[in-house]
């Protein structure tokens, strides 16, 4: 059984940083793609990074967070850095098993942690 479990959001001034971790467990990492979405309020989700063999990012977040994988704790990481009041949002972490190919379209993963609270104010 697939599971996705997020942590590491908290409230945190602009120009800080976080570190959000998302742990996997029913597959393996190496073969897979992992995403990261958010979804602040009245928005919809859309995708922040994704890891497979290569690392991607959205235009918005590209040189402020990194995204890197642990194979061997089955863990994703995405670090945030600068972070702005537009960052604000809940950040799911999504799993596209034995599939090794990013995407940023939130209908291409069958599998979604439950989300974790980013809040970036002073």
């Amino acid at each position: 059984q697939v599971q996705l479990v997020e942590s590491g959001g908290d409230l945190v001034q602009p120009g800080g940083s976080l570190r959000l971790s998302c742990q996997a467990s029913g597959f393996t990492l190496n073969y897979s793609a992992i995403a990261w979405f958010r979804q602040a309020p009245g928005k919809g989700r859309e995708g922040v990074s994704c890891i497979s063999n290569n690392a991607y990012y959205s235009e918005l977040v590209k040189g402020r967070f990194t995204i890197s994988k642990d194979n061997t704790k089955n863990t994703v990481y995405l670090q945030m850095n600068n972070l702005k009041p537009e960052d604000t949002a809940v950040y799911y972490c999504a799993a596209r098993p034995r599939q090794p190919l990013c995407s940023f379209l939130k209908w291409e993963y069958g599998s979604w942690g439950q989300g974790t609270q980013v809040t970036v104010s002073s």
